[in-house]
């Protein structure tokens, strides 16, 4: 039997500061998770919102993920594959949002998901509550008072609580800098995500795997 799962993300203004909600159908009641970024966009909160909600299940889990996100769905269901065919590239090309659909198709990968649009501000629950959930998250981002959302009822079971973001800094010197900064542009994505996204591979990688790649590299230029 598959989890009901409900994810939404949206940014006012966009771009500008933004918020992602999520909600779970789980047998004890709703599980609800949200966060926000001060500076985002809409398609990133959708996304965020996406690999949120698949973070929170083990892999091989049965999910159907209700997204009222054309951008994410199709994304996911018809053009990510021709994406990956082409290195992550567009008839246009870098892929926007490289770091977070590269994250969401790992995810997806390990976990049996059914990708399923659902019309926004219709009525259906589960979005509604994703929705308020997304606004709730962006007000925290930009600290301002949370208000109770109207109609939002509270959930069974203690929500999850939300990531916090950590921060470190990471000095480079100029010569690594710019190497940073062209690779990135190459990817169409920020310094940062760059960075972010070599860091999780090196952790994925641990140090003997670091090594042996390095010492691969290091055959193969001899």
């Amino acid at each position: 039997m598959r989890t009901i799962v409900y994810a939404d993300g949206g940014c006012d203004p966009n771009p500008g500061p933004g918020g992602w909600g999520v909600v779970i159908q789980d047998p004890t009641g709703w599980i609800e998770l949200h966060g926000g970024e001060r500076a985002t966009t809409n398609n990133r909160m959708e996304l965020t919102a996406a690999i949120r909600a698949l973070e929170h299940f083990p892999e091989g889990a049965a999910i159907e993920m209700r997204c009222d996100s054309q951008y994410v769905v199709k994304s996911v269901t018809e053009w990510m594959r021709g994406w990956k065919a082409r290195g992550w590239r567009t008839a246009t090309g870098p892929v926007k949002n490289i770091d977070l659909m590269q994250r969401l198709d790992a995810l997806a990968a390990a976990r049996d998901v059914r990708w399923t649009w659902v019309r926004g501000h219709a009525g259906e629950e589960g979005n509604e509550r994703a929705d308020r959930l997304a606004t709730l998250g962006r007000r925290e981002a930009l600290g301002q008072p949370v208000l109770p959302a109207a109609g939002l009822v509270p959930a069974e079971r203690t929500p999850a609580p939300s990531p916090r973001p950590t921060t470190a800094q990471v000095a480079l010197n100029a010569e690594l800098a710019e190497q940073v900064a062209r690779a990135a542009g190459q990817s169409g994505i920020s310094p940062q995500a760059y960075l972010e996204e070599a860091a999780r591979l090196a952790l994925e990688l641990t140090p003997a795997g670091i090594a042996r790649v390095r010492a691969e590299l290091q055959r193969k230029a001899s």
